[in-house]
């Protein structure tokens, strides 16, 4: 039998969870816990969710429930090539920029920042390793969930993951890892590392290194207004000066205080922290 929310209970977990991550989970956000968590319930034993909220906040291992809660209850969805448009624009206009300005033969340093299953990483690794075939480039794949980056760096995956994409790349690119699965090559694969990190952790970005471009594309519109604009803030000092931030094809910053540019690209808008 489903044990039932209160409204104070949905009120106390979504201040939580805004609290830890930044997410904001809207008006069905207990709907979404009864659904995602009431299995967590019944093997921790609790009576109700307000004994849930209690254990995340007290117990002594509130926090490892806390990281599997966030795990159960926020979304993984992506795929290889995602947004084709606005990887067009990247290797198209975006990199030949970075490396004809780089006289020292680096690559660029790219971070996907909530990268899920890593098929936005690798993605974009690929698009590195052809258009800047010569050039040391690297891409840091970045996500709360450590389900998802054991994914990520196995990097062996299934039809879903492929499916914009056409066979004849996909055949190409990918090396085959059984029936219906393929696997990222070794050279794409060494291109890429991927770490744990809640991006409400602005003071952990500096461990990234310094970074020409930020793919952070369908995170901010599950977060609140003021997660939005710390996040954004860290990243606009991330980035080196004259870097790019990409965000999804229905994001922007349009209410979002920033010091970010925005550019015109021939297929896309985008961000650049000023030269």
């Amino acid at each position: 039998m489903r044990i039932r929310i209160s409204p104070e209970e949905t009120r106390l977990l979504q201040e939580l969870i805004l609290e830890h991550c930044g997410v904001n989970l809207g008006v069905d956000a207990g709907f979404l816990f009864e659904r995602r968590l009431g299995v967590r319930l019944e093997a921790l034993s609790l009576a109700s969710f307000r004994e849930y909220f209690h254990y995340l906040s007290y117990d002594l291992d509130g926090p490892a429930e806390l990281e599997d809660c966030i795990e159960r209850i926020t979304t993984h969805e992506t795929y290889f090539f995602r947004e084709q448009f606005q990887l067009d624009a990247f290797r198209q206009e975006i990199i030949p920029q970075l490396v004809h300005g780089d006289a020292g033969g680096r690559g660029p340093a790219v971070w996907s920042a909530g990268c899920s299953t890593g098929e936005e990483a690798y993605t974009i690794a690929m698009l590195l390793a052809e258009a800047a075939p010569q050039a040391a480039s690297l891409v840091i794949g970045s996500d709360i969930s450590r389900k998802v980056l054991a994914t990520a760096q196995q990097g062996v995956y299934g039809p879903a993951s492929f499916r914009t994409t056409d066979d004849a790349v996909r055949d190409r690119q990918f090396l085959p890892a059984g029936p219906g699965l393929w696997r990222v090559p070794p050279s794409i694969r060494r291109m890429c590392s991927f770490v744990h990190l809640n991006l409400l952790e602005v003071a952990r970005y500096a461990t990234l290194g310094r970074l020409d471009v930020i793919f952070c594309r369908n995170v901010l519109m599950y977060l609140s207004s003021p997660a939005r604009h710390r996040i954004v803030e860290a990243f606009y000092d991330a980035l080196v000066p004259g870097g790019f931030l990409l965000l999804g094809h229905s994001e922007s910053l349009l209410n979002v205080t920033t010091r970010f540019d925005l550019v015109h690209l021939s297929s896309d808008l985008v961000y650049r922290r000023p030269a």
